[in-house]
């Protein structure tokens, strides 16, 4: 432990240049794809704010059990199919994927097309399973 402490105090610069590195990386990759959102913070967007839910998991995931009323455009066509939600643009749009690998990039995406309130599902709907909430299979 009295390494550490004599690294830091040894190497402030880099010490420094770190913690900026760090900082603005936290910074990016919560702007990137919106703010993420918890299962709970997402029901209370639905009931309090009717919150636009988009599933972007291939269809055979989104079949086997998806967030009720979430609407499926698979991440690999999302680009292309945008025109299917251009009429969500004002209402908060939550991003749901597996486990989050693709919501931050559909985020993105998202809000590079005027949707202005766009957030993601920390966890995705792995998480959402995890914590028992309610799953619709088609």
């Amino acid at each position: 432990m009295d390494q550490i402490f004599t690294f830091v105090s040894s190497h402030p610069f880099l010490i420094g240049t770190f913690l900026l590195l760090l900082a603005l990386f936290i910074r990016n990759e919560t702007r990137r794809g919106g703010q993420a959102v918890s299962a709970q913070q997402l029901v209370n967007m639905v009931n309090r704010d009717d919150a636009f839910i988009l599933d972007v998991r291939d269809k055979k995931e989104y079949e086997a059990g998806h967030i009720v009323n979430a609407v499926n455009i698979p991440y690999a066509g999302l680009e292309s199919r945008l025109t299917e939600i251009k009429d969500q643009q004002q209402r908060p749009v939550v991003v749901a994927c597996k486990q989050g690998q693709h919501s931050g990039a559909a985020g993105t995406l998202l809000r590079k097309n005027g949707f202005e309130q766009v957030s993601r599902l920390t966890g995705g709907v792995a998480e959402w399973r995890n914590q028992n909430l309610p799953v619709v299979k088609s």
